[in-house]
């Protein structure tokens, strides 16, 4: 949860211009062998064997009762697929893969350091990349992308952005410690950890473990992005299409603005006096160019309360749901 008063300069360089910060719990699993796109494809919720060399996809990995087990992102590589987590899923997610390989030839391996990241992100980043030699040309699904600068190997990645560009590079850290510093000079600001929370909750991405836990089913996180419905058979794909032909599930994730006190994280929401709601991140937002801050939330709502526009309180405010990513820049 966060809160300031005073003026936000790293969110305002987010949204208007370009900040930098590094990536530090993000990990990465290389899985090879002959059999990887047709093992891949059965184990998460995208099409893997659509993806084209570089391409992308977000993916849920679920159990047989279509709970959700984590999430990733894949990319397509000439001669392996490279899967990006958060780093405190790694150790899960490798086991409950490493699980499914029976007779296929397939191997898991973690990418093993030293690799390192830099996020870049805000509507002037692909032109600073441009202006120090790094061209890249906008994607609009994710996408990787590898290049050289000053002679050393790095990959550009696309990665989702509903509101701005975001950017990740990848090199070795003597290359990415070179580019912190040439970004720096050309002007990029630091984003702080509040702000990018900030910026996550203003696009309306949930966060494995935080806004998406392990009991939920894909349909209630919203992230349609994750699926893919004519792929063929994976683990929990049963469940994900009984609730596709049904034609809705009981609970979705959704953004609310809030007025009051600022709730604590994990805070129902009642509606008529039953609890309909809980709140899973929670912000007071001082946006450029506003005097007074916003707060906002994500929560997982019953869809009852939602279709009926129930009017939802809390000790000390009231909720109001609103679409994502939240249309108030």
């Amino acid at each position: 949860m966060t809160s300031s008063q005073a003026p936000n300069a790293s969110l305002a360089a987010l949204l208007q211009s370009a900040a930098l910060a590094p990536l530090d719990n993000v990990g990465w699993i290389r899985v090879t062998g002959p059999d990887r796109l047709r093992w891949l494809n059965g184990m998460v919720t995208n099409s893997i064997q659509q993806l084209t060399p570089g391409a992308g996809c977000y993916n849920f990995v679920l159990n047989a009762q279509g709970q959700i087990q984590g999430d990733l992102t894949a990319f397509l590589l000439p001669d392996a697929i490279l899967l990006q987590t958060s780093r405190d899923q790694l150790t899960k997610l490798l086991a409950h893969l490493d699980h499914f390989i029976i007779m296929d030839d397939v191997e898991l391996a973690e990418v093993p350091e030293p690799r390192s990241g830099l996020l870049l992100v805000g509507p002037q980043s692909t032109a600073l990349l441009t202006s120090l030699g790094l061209a890249t040309q906008p994607h609009d699904s994710l996408h990787l992308e590898p290049t050289l600068w000053n002679a050393a190997p790095v990959d550009i990645l696309h990665a989702h952005s509903p509101l701005v560009p975001r950017l990740e590079l990848w090199a070795d850290p003597a290359t990415i410690q070179r580019l912190t510093a040439a970004l720096v000079t050309a002007r990029a600001a630091q984003a702080t950890p509040e702000s990018l929370e900030d910026l996550r909750l203003l696009e309306g991405t949930p966060r494995y473990g935080t806004d998406i836990r392990e009991r939920d089913l894909p349909q209630e996180t919203s992230q349609t992005r994750a699926l893919h419905f004519t792929k063929g058979c994976y683990i929990g794909q049963e469940i994900v299409e009984r609730i596709r032909s049904r034609g809705k599930v009981h609970r979705a994730l959704s953004g609310f603005t809030l007025t009051g006190s600022l709730p604590a994280l994990g805070t129902s929401l009642e509606a008529d006096g039953n609890p309909v709601a809980e709140l899973t991140s929670v912000a007071s937002i001082l946006l450029p160019g506003h005097t007074e801050p916003t707060q906002l939330a994500l929560g997982i709502i019953r869809r009852e309360a939602l279709d009926r526009n129930l009017p939802l309180t809390y000790l000390g405010g009231t909720a109001t749901p609103i679409p994502l990513p939240f249309a108030i820049l």
